[in-house]
């Protein structure tokens, strides 16, 4: 199977390895990757917000399958080109992927599906803006309706920061905050069924304990030795199902990956948002878990055939830790050269933000390496993903130490 994985980030090297380890897949092209992807993929030169040229290189390499990996190409339409042109695609249509193109309509979805979420109001006046946040009052939640590159969303006590927030976006969603802790769980969906993946826990501030600003992530482990044990099919009968068969009774049907983040709130489980891809940088320690040959199981769900699959899981854990440039998340610092990346048994280091200029490895991101540790429990996972991230050089760069650490610490208790 020839197959064709649009995307440039930890997340699409991430999903690039585990297509490629599957036996189905005789060939892999990346377009336009990275450094790190380079290494196991063809990678292709090409801007993933022009659908035609996603589609005409499709066409040139006679691919069986493509794999669309963020969120702009999805929103934009690229496949239903590709769909159109008769390709199976991995990935939402663009109805189907304002789940995460809008907050408001996945607010709309989700009432209509009776999924559980927060209360909130759609604005795009300052006085709907003021009234909505004198409802909720603090913590005030604060989204940007469209996308927002993991950046559009703001949780502050300070009202004044909430409204300069609300007034910078055409039209936001404000919520009421949902206290407890929060967790990612992901869907593989053919437009019918959906199969739940283990959940996993991300880290969205840029500082330890959960300070500073908010991120596209900064880490993630799975599994949770502290979720009820019964997350996964709650989750399914709750939230997954439900929007799956709302989303084919409006005839857009939602294919391909449906990331739920939620709360575990002290009423159940809420929705905290929708994503219509895998996460980054969840997908860096669900997929080193997954036994289930990738490549195989995204051609089932892009040709409406999920209904005898099964996913299995590694009994291991994996800790992934974020390397962000200086300045990140406001102003990174590119273009620094990147060295002394480890090959450590037990690890893998993920590009995201980087390119060589010439001999040299720079750094072209604000996240720009992401490493995985596995390991028998969390403890020996995050001993793995830390001294791997500890011996690579980026002037200015950091990363947080307590990614995992009390999970860690209780399973150890446990």
């Amino acid at each position: 199977m020839k197959i064709l994985l649009v995307g440039s980030g930890g997340r699409e090297h991430a999903l690039a390895l585990g297509l490629k380890a599957d036996p189905s897949c005789t060939e892999l092209h990346v377009a336009p990757g990275n450094p790190g992807i380079a290494t196991i993929a063809t990678i292709h030169p090409l801007a993933i917000t022009d659908n035609d040229a996603i589609c005409n290189l499709a066409k040139n390499l006679k691919v069986d399958l493509v794999v669309i990996g963020p969120e702009v190409p999805l929103v934009n339409g690229a496949t239903d080109v590709l769909r159109e042109a008769g390709f199976a695609v991995f990935g939402p249509s663009k109805a189907a992927a304002q789940l995460e193109g809008s907050k408001d309509f996945a607010k709309g979805v989700m009432r209509d599906a009776g999924v559980p979420t927060s209360r909130s109001f759609t604005c795009s006046e300052q006085s709907e803006i003021e009234k909505a946040l004198d409802t909720f009052g603090a913590p005030y939640v604060v989204k940007d309706d469209g996308l927002a590159a993991g950046k559009g969303v703001v949780v502050t006590n300070d009202r004044k920061v909430a409204l300069d927030h609300a007034l910078s976006c055409k039209r936001v969603v404000i919520e009421e905050f949902l206290d407890g802790p929060e967790i990612s769980l992901f869907g593989i969906s053919d437009g019918r069924n959906i199969l739940p993946m283990q959940p996993a826990q991300d880290f969205k501030r840029a500082y330890e304990n959960d300070e500073g600003p908010n991120t596209g992530g900064m880490g993630a482990y799975s599994p949770l030795p502290w979720a009820p044990d019964e997350i996964v099919e709650e989750t399914y009968e709750k939230v997954l199902a439900p929007i799956i068969a709302e989303m084919a009774a409006r005839g857009t049907p939602f294919v391909g990956l449906l990331y739920a983040g939620l709360a575990l709130t002290i009423d159940g489980i809420r929705v905290i948002e929708f994503n219509a891809r895998f996460g980054d940088p969840e997908t860096q320690v669900l997929i080193p878990r997954l036994i289930t040959p990738l490549a195989s199981l995204l051609y089932k769900a892009a040709t409406d055939s999920l209904d005898d699959a099964v996913l299995q899981w590694r009994d291991e854990s994996a800790v992934t830790v974020v390397l962000a440039a200086k300045g990140y998340p406001d102003s990174p610092i590119i273009g620094n050269p990147i060295s002394s990346i480890p090959e450590i048994d037990h690890s893998q280091v993920f590009h995201a933000g980087t390119s060589y200029d010439g001999e040299s490895l720079l750094s072209t991101g604000g996240r720009v390496l992401t490493v995985t540790g596995t390991g028998a429990d969390l403890t020996e996972a995050r001993d793995r993903a830390y001294r791997a991230i500890s011996q690579i050089e980026l002037e200015g760069s950091f990363y947080r130490t307590d990614i995992a650490l009390n999970a860690s610490v209780a399973e150890k208790g446990n």
